[in-house]
């Protein structure tokens, strides 16, 4: 794992990659350092047949491995020291490709994530082997998804709308302790991720909806008469269009400010492989940014988006390489902290937008409740019919 690939050791000798650029590639297991070497490099076209490559500097390839290659142990929901959850890996506190297992090398690398895998293949495996596992020991385990969209009919697992999460935490204040989430009810029972962000951790979650305190619209019409309470539900739906606006608008920001990088066919290589590893609902995301969409139901969206990408210049094809892979990150940890990370490296303003997006939300909800307060328009009297006299 010490050693540098082929490849990386002629552009080292012939100066075109640094000390610092080949230290970091030398971490990384020889299949990963071919598309490390890649991400060393940017390509800008002015005018001439060849582009010309520019080297990018050390913390750019520093920010890609970290995106792409290295993935916290600690977060990870399966027995990292069981040998048999996937035979052909084995444990991970024997694996060579952990960080902790060579302190030389990564170090300066471990700080506060602590150890990390370098092989996200055979991380994703394990999570696939511990779900698989999990479920057949305990087949009662509800089985949930947390991406946002529907599930294919027959799917056995929950989409989003379908369940609520019951939280572990204590709640701030009288108001939040009140709150559906903070209520454990009797039909409470345990769920385990298979979809969407967490997967394969277990949490407690109510999927009954005749329960009348985690699935109040359903349960009684009582319910529906609280204002109170309609109020705090009407807010929290604010709260989160507000967040998913703002985080599409970041998204679209950070692409904006992509440069061209690579060469058409090495970008076309790379965003159809990041596309590939996203979920089907992210990337519906992803194809919906650059307005490609469904006009028959049996349409494939990673076909379609796939055929737009065959088509598209080096610009657009380079911001969708970077969407794929921030929608990745999301997918796999915390969604707010990598488009903070995204929006840092690309120096894109995110309290500008949230502002912005807040401002627009706000005038909807005037213009809205201007529109219900107008008085109706007074109704046109009928003319009076005259009997004539008989004659």
């Amino acid at each position: 794992m010490v050693d540098l690939v082929p490849a990386a050791v002629e552009a080292f000798y012939a100066n075109e990659i640094g000390l610092g650029h080949a230290l970091l590639l030398a971490k990384l297991p020889a299949d990963q350092q071919k598309q490390a070497l890649s991400a060393c490099f940017k390509e800008v076209y002015n005018g001439e047949s060849k582009p010309a490559r520019i080297l990018l500097p050390v913390r750019n390839l520093q920010f890609w491995i970290e995106s792409n290659v290295l993935l916290v142990l600690k977060d990870a929901p399966f027995d990292k020291r069981d040998a048999q959850l996937v035979a052909t890996a084995g444990s991970c506190a024997e694996c060579p490709k952990r960080t902790g297992h060579n302190k030389l090398l990564f170090g300066d690398d471990l700080g506060k994530l602590g150890d990390r895998c370098t092989d996200p293949d055979c991380y994703n495996a394990k999570i696939a082997a511990h779900v698989a596992k999990t479920v057949a020991a305990k087949p009662e385990l509800v089985q949930i998804s947390t991406a946002y969209g529907g599930q294919k009919e027959g799917s056995p697992v929950l989409p989003r709308n379908k369940y609520t999460a019951i939280r572990d935490d204590k709640p701030k204040s009288k108001d939040e302790a009140q709150r559906p989430e903070f209520k454990v009810c009797k039909y409470a029972t345990e769920a385990i991720i298979t979809e969407g962000n967490e997967v394969g951790t277990v949490h407690k979650v109510c999927a009954n909806s005749a329960c009348p305190i985690h699935h109040p619209k359903k349960a009684s019409n009582a319910n529906a008469s609280d204002a109170r309470f309609k109020a705090e539900q009407a807010k929290r739906h604010r709260e989160e269009a507000i967040a998913n606006a703002t985080g599409l608008r970041v998204l679209v920001a950070i692409s904006e400010a992509v440069p061209v990088r690579l060469m058409k066919r090495d970008l076309l290589f790379v965003a159809e492989r990041m596309v590939n590893l996203l979920d089907e609902n992210r990337a519906a995301i992803l194809a919906r940014q650059h307005g490609i969409k469904k006009t028959k139901e049996n349409e494939s969206i990673a076909k379609l988006f796939a055929a737009f990408l065959r088509r598209s210049d080096e610009s657009t094809l380079g911001r969708a390489v970077v969407e794929a892979v921030i929608l990745l990150m999301a997918s796999r940890g915390n969604a707010s902290q990598a488009l903070r990370d995204a929006a840092t490296a690309y120096k894109v303003d995110t309290e500008a937008i949230a502002a912005k997006v807040k401002q627009e939300f706000a005038e909807k909800e005037k213009a809205k409740t201007a529109k219900k307060a107008a008085p109706k328009p007074p109704a046109k009297a009928q003319p009076k019919t005259v009997k004539k006299a008989a004659a």
